[in-house]
């Protein structure tokens, strides 16, 4: 109980503590704020993570969960250390360390020696495995805006957003700059249905193919704000997905080979180098 109602004053106490400190010597001792055998928890770790713009409140909060955190993972990292084998978790960090680094250095590398792939091949192996490109999610086509509620030109709004005509939509281009918070015009470009879903803090229910099939049309006053959303096109799940979405993804499988032959000539290339600078002997037949 000691234990608990001194942290509850240290986290109650960590703004004033903050002001007070300013200015001192890091190394002082009262920076320390928690100390568990030779691990200790400072004042200016906890700032450093202290995430900025909270209120007194949510600062003691964050404090006390954040010292809360920290004594628990290191009590049981202690325990932990003494009943199991700790030098398979040493093999098991380096093996890991040194696949992480082989594999940044390999993609590093690759980025800068990549082949171009032409618009024409990417568009030949789309036409050839088209039915291996299939929607997850729905894509959508439309308009999308956030207006204040009070907006002056929100009835303006919300007859040129579901037009058609070019006049309406150049209009409407010159009409949300006056007022509108978020405007996106996507009615040129699939887009996914989860980037537009998020931005508004509507529910369109569990299945989104529902409301896309009867509704594409919202208009709703939420917060202060009346969210327009208008979708001219639908491309269900299970729809074979458009060429422009399925670039990244042609992309990524025809630089398989190119990725394997160069990952192969750079790491014989590096083999001799480094026997060539007397860093590496092998004394064994490799062939």
């Amino acid at each position: 109980m000691e234990a608990k109602l001194s942290l509850k004053i240290v986290a109650a106490v960590f703004l004033s503590f903050l002001c007070m400190s300013c200015g001192k010597n890091d190394e002082n001792a009262a920076d320390v704020i928690v100390r568990l055998g030779n691990s200790t928890l400072s004042r200016t770790q906890l700032m450093q993570n202290m995430p900025g713009g909270l209120s007194p409140d949510d600062s003691t909060r964050y404090a006390r969960a954040y010292i809360n955190t920290w004594i628990d993972s290191h009590l049981i990292t202690d325990i932990a250390s003494r009943e199991i084998d700790m030098d398979e978790i040493d093999r098991l960090t380096a093996d890991y360390r040194r696949q992480l680094i082989m594999q940044r250095y390999r993609n590093r590398m690759f980025e800068t020696h990549a082949p171009t792939i032409s618009e024409d091949s990417l568009r030949a192996y789309y036409d050839s495995h088209r039915s291996e490109f299939v929607l997850e999610r729905p894509l959508v086509r439309g308009v999308y805006l956030k207006v204040p509620d009070d907006a002056g030109d929100l009835a303006q709004l919300r007859r040129l957003y579901r037009s058609d005509k070019p006049e309406d939509i150049d209009r409407l281009e010159k009409e949300v700059l006056k007022s509108a918070i978020h405007y996106d015009y996507f009615r040129d470009r699939w887009v996914d249905w989860e980037q537009i879903e998020s931005r508004i803090p509507y529910d369109f229910g569990s299945e989104p193919g529902v409301w896309l099939k009867n509704s594409r049309r919202l208009d709703e006053s939420l917060g202060g704000f009346t969210y327009l959303l208008y979708i001219t096109d639908v491309l269900p799940v299970g729809s074979a997905m458009p060429f422009e979405s399925a670039k990244p993804m042609i992309t990524q499988r025809l630089l398989v080979p190119a990725r394997r032959a160069y990952e192969l000539t750079l790491t014989g290339a590096l083999r001799e180098r480094a026997v060539k600078d007397g860093e590496l002997m092998i004394n064994v037949d490799m062939e």
